[in-house]
């Protein structure tokens, strides 16, 4: 499934890409060609270099760490106060 403010698919991403790192083609160039920011052709044609057509695939948005997360023990009191 492809999120919904995706500029491209994961075909266009790696189209892109594949202009930028296999054919030569300025960040800027393929920006303009494919109607995306600079620093969007730029990330893309990063992970391209370094995991080839995979690294294309849509990715979790999902935070890695929640330093600021509600103890556990405190979010089951919140539930059971709810419940």
């Amino acid at each position: 499934m492809v999120h919904r403010n995706a500029p491209l698919s994961e075909t266009g991403r790696l189209r892109l890409a594949q202009c930028v790192v296999d054919d030569g083609w300025p960040l800027r160039r393929a920006a303009e060609r494919f109607q995306v920011a600079v620093t969007t052709a730029a990330r893309w044609s990063a992970r391209y270099r370094a995991e080839g057509p995979a690294g294309m695939a849509d990715r979790s948005s999902r935070p890695h760490r929640s330093p600021n997360q509600t103890p556990t023990r405190t979010e089951r009191r919140i539930i059971k106060v709810r419940v």
